[in-house]
């Protein structure tokens, strides 16, 4: 009886402290006491000769984790990883650890998932690496079978290594484009588009059964830069030519790990427990002990404050360098997470323009495009914050289309040169239901005060005067962005009418072309924005908008904001051309431009 009423008391006790909690310090603040308590750890610690381990299979983009509320909070509560990184946080981790007496290897294992990161921020990925080995330290990749995109980080590795049964994919670059047209004939459901451009082929997949002459010549020439620069920048490091390289891929597409060997692709086959077994070797630890090489996660590694530090410049001082990201499909309005909303960043942007502490923007582009409305949008604000301090792009993956329209006004554009950009074309996508709904004994009737009142609906096609007159639309706002471009770029307009056309570009191709400035990542234009502001060495990074506190998450959970992203898987190959086909038909949902017109890249272009 005695202990009944003493655990009665401690449950009452501890409930009333609860709620004095709850009504004094909020969801946040008790949140924040749950992780304290459950965290009993001062946080990652990097032990004298340990190796750091970069795990493939991370998700890395430009903006980071962006998790669900439960997410985030599991991983504040739990020991596990993080599956995603930013790519800046991951490029200031390696570099960091190049100059950390106690890092002495960086692990590069490599996984049987896709890699998320894109073909530019794999180039910054490399070039960091590049700069890990530069110091001195050793690099071994691992992996049962290497694909294309891991191999060209894999490359610069002092030894890479692959498993008895595994291989080598260097069968080259490729982009298929699925065509809906003969789905949507057989449906019945009509389309009609107005469009400027020749090489504006966004529009192709719902008008065409397979690629225009045209869009084939484009996309052949990009994979040939791309695919070029892949071999120019491997061949070196294997100690090999970029026709040998070539060679192999018109013979043998995929490498078994012998032919690999002999061919100085790879210098080692061997299982991953020999791989650990080099590893506890390299550490100085027992081979003979059953544990894991002494060892630290980038994820948990880029926690450390001297990484947070690497390369922000002085906290201390009150010239802000503010690093935008525009992240996604470009649409009317807020958009969610995942999109760049022209009305959320434009507010963004004008924050940063009155604020007086902020030097200078960094506009971190990495979009294939989308309205046409929000894209200027955001372009005139960039071009009021160009009258009051610098403002310097960068471009990641992607910044094509409605990306480039974004970028265009800066003072200055760094790209990488494998970016995709260019696609200075604008078109307009309009869809009719009038046989479908024919065919199931649907029909409409109307009663209107103007002409062209209903030439928004949907229920029946556009008249060729309703078509006239939706084309002009199209053709003035594309007028209006060779314009821009021209004016911006300091072009003559015949030239940039030339290069326009909704035709898609490498960043090293638009560099000859007048359409960026330099060739480079994030941190050069960083680098650039603070000579432009003159600030030396006093100034700081400021990321904008800050990351999303977990107070935050749980209010937008409660209000159904909430955005998933989740973390890509490997699936079968018929799976995933219907995840392909969910894909072009998402992208329908975010054109939600009011005047229904796009600057954007051929729909969901996918390079493989």
């Amino acid at each position: 009886m005695k202990d009944f009423f003493k655990f009665t008391l401690a449950s009452l006790l501890g409930n009333l402290i609860g709620l004095v909690l709850i009504t004094t310090m909020g969801i946040g603040g008790l949140i924040f006491l749950i992780i304290m308590s459950a965290s009993q750890d001062s946080g990652p610690q990097v032990k004298d000769k340990s190796v750091l381990v970069f795990d493939l299979s991370l998700s890395v983009s430009d903006t980071g984790p962006n998790p669900s509320t439960s997410e985030a909070l599991q991983q504040a509560l739990s020991e596990n990883t993080s599956t995603e990184i930013q790519l800046r946080t991951l490029v200031q981790s390696i570099d960091q650890a190049s100059k950390d007496k106690n890092i002495i290897a960086l692990y590069l294992q490599g996984t049987n998932s896709p890699t998320s990161a894109g073909l530019a921020n794999l180039k910054e990925i490399r070039q960091a690496l590049q700069r890990f080995r530069d110091s001195g330290k050793t690099i071994i990749a691992y992996d049962m079978d290497w694909t294309a995109p891991e191999y060209y980080l894999a490359s610069v590795a002092n030894q890479v290594i692959v498993n008895p049964l595994g291989s080598l994919d260097i069968k080259g670059l490729s982009s298929q484009v699925m065509f809906l047209t003969g789905a949507l004939e057989k449906y019945g459901i009509g389309v009609q588009v107005t469009r400027v451009g020749k090489y504006k082929s966004a529009v192709e997949p719902f008008l065409l059964k397979k690629l225009s002459p045209e869009s084939r010549q484009q996309t052949q020439q990009l994979l040939g830069n791309i695919w070029g620069e892949w071999l120019r920048t491997i061949a070196p490091s294997r100690q090999v030519t970029p026709q040998q390289l070539q060679a192999f891929s018109n013979t043998e597409g995929i490498l078994l790990a012998n032919t690999a060997l002999k061919g100085k692709l790879v210098d080692q086959i061997a299982y991953g427990d020999e791989v650990v077994t080099n590893f506890k070797k390299i550490t100085g630890e027992s081979p003979e002990e059953d544990k894991q090489f002494r060892q630290i996660s980038i994820t948990s590694y880029s926690k450390l404050p001297d990484v947070a530090k690497n390369n922000s410049g002085d906290k201390n001082s009150d010239n802000k360098i503010a690093i935008v990201y525009a992240e996604g499909e470009i649409v009317d309005g807020k958009g969610t997470s995942t999109q760049i909303g022209g009305d959320r960043l434009a507010k963004e942007l004008r924050k940063l323009r009155l604020d007086v502490k902020v030097k200078a923007v960094v506009l971190r582009v990495n979009s294939p495009g989308g309205s046409a409305t929000a894209s200027e949008v955001i372009g005139r604000e960039i071009e009021l914050i160009r009258k009051q301090k610098p403002v310097i792009v960068s471009m990641g993956n992607y910044a094509a289309s409605g990306g480039y329209w974004i970028s265009m006004g800066a003072d200055q554009i760094f790209a990488e040169t494998n970016t995709i950009t260019g696609s200075i074309g604008v078109f307009g996508l309009l869809f009719n239901i009038q046989d479908i709904s024919s065919q199931n004994g649907i029909t409409w009737d109307i009663v209107k005060m103007g002409k062209f009142a209903d030439i928004q609906s949907i229920s029946r096609p556009k008249t060729p005067e309703e078509l006239a007159k939706l084309q002009r639309i199209v053709d003035l706002i594309y007028e209006r962005f060779v314009s821009h471009v021209a004016t911006n770029r300091k072009l003559p307009k015949t030239k940039v009418q030339e290069i326009a056309q909704g035709r898609v570009w490498s960043g090293s191709q638009a560099k000859q072309l007048g359409l960026v400035d330099e060739i480079g990542g994030l941190d050069a234009a960083i680098a650039a924005a603070v000579k432009k502001a003159n600030l030396g060495d006093n100034w700081t990074l400021q990321e904008a908008p800050k990351p999303r506190s977990l107070e935050e998450r749980i209010l937008e959970n409660l209000s159904g904001e909430n955005t998933r992203h989740s973390v890509a898987m490997p699936v079968d190959p018929l799976t995933d051309e219907f995840l392909r086909l969910k894909e072009e038909l998402s992208t329908l949902t975010t054109m939600n431009d009011p005047k229904g017109i796009y600057a954007r890249l051929p729909f969901n272009l996918r390079i493989e």
